[in-house]
């Protein structure tokens, strides 16, 4: 059960301490779990957090390295800031060293996995509870969704839902399973797409009939993933969500639909312009005869969670 994070430690941290974490990118929604759906992919970005005599400050190599903010307002830092307040805990200055794979306004998750480095880093280093359930209700609180930081705390398969019938309770995530041989491969354009931008284009409500089909396909994506990967082409078709913001990316709504056509189980990955497909090898060698020209393909294994490495 999830909580916020009361006052585990109390203090204020010397200068030298120092706390490594990793997180995962994620892709949220797999079709029809929209906010609710979230995946784990084996594709991870590192963040070193060193207790220093003063200032905030980053160091960024990689992805996003020339257009993030190296001060304390970088996602990570003012995460680890927020944290470090939840806990009572006091440092005089903290530095981020940040090496980013995980490619930004893609529908990877890389904010919330910055978000997700941020709470971890900053409790490794206050040596307090760093257990997802400790840390889900304020990700989901700073991301405005769950989908993603969940399955950045959790890996693997996550489910997220409200504790209440009014969708207003603490969010609660549970971990179906994965077959072992369900893999992803993703389809990354150079263009990014703004989440807020895709998000806009979704209408305030939908027709009974597409909520009811979503409501199916996404009990059948369930037991697609878990233990019948021959149904993962239905059980991601979406009907919610993908073609309202097809206009914000119409070369991956393209892509998307030319791999379905193949019998490929493509999804839009998050809101985003990434295209994810889902499936054993076999399934996945379908994508081959599909022209994904200007988009760049990666094949990941479903991830794991969000870990401290190194504590010092």
């Amino acid at each position: 059960m999830s909580s916020e994070p009361g006052p585990l430690a109390v203090g204020e941290l010397e200068p030298g301490r120092r706390a490594v974490v990793e997180v995962p990118a994620t892709s949220a929604n797999l079709g029809p779990g929209f906010d609710a759906f979230g995946l784990a992919l084996d594709w991870r970005d590192r963040c070193t957090f060193e207790v220093v005599p003063g200032g905030w400050s980053a160091v960024v190599d990689g992805e996003g390295a020339a257009a993030v903010p190296v001060d304390e307002t970088h996602l990570v830092l003012a995460t680890a800031r927020r944290a470090l307040d939840l806990l009572g805990v006091r440092v005089p200055g903290l530095r981020l060293t940040a090496t980013n794979t995980i490619p930004h306004g893609r529908g990877l998750g890389s904010s919330s996995a910055a978000i997700v480095a941020g709470l971890l880093g900053a409790a490794a280093l206050a040596g307090a509870d760093t257990r997802p359930e400790r840390w889900i209700g304020p990700a989901d609180a700073i991301e405005g969704h769950p989908d993603n930081v969940a399955a950045a705390l959790w890996g693997g398969f996550t489910l997220c839902y409200r504790g209440t019938d009014r969708g207003a309770g603490p969010v609660q995530v549970v971990g179906p399973s994965v077959h072992p041989d369900v893999a992803a491969r993703l389809y990354v354009p150079a263009t990014p797409v703004s989440t807020a931008a895709a998000r806009g284009l979704l209408p305030p409500t939908v027709p009974h009939p597409d909520a009811a089909a979503n409501a199916a396909r996404a009990a059948l994506l369930v037991e697609a993933l878990g233990r019948r990967p021959d149904l993962l082409l239905a059980a991601t078709e979406d009907r919610l969500h993908q073609h309202y913001r097809s206009a914000a990316m119409p070369a991956s709504a393209a892509l998307l639909a030319a791999l379905r056509v193949r019998g490929c189980a493509a999804v839009i990955s998050g809101a985003g312009p990434t295209v994810l497909v889902l499936g054993t090898a076999e399934q996945l060698a379908r994508s081959a005869a599909v022209d994904s020209t200007g988009f760049r393909t990666v094949d990941v294994a479903v991830g794991r969670d969000a870990t401290v490495v190194e504590v010092v």
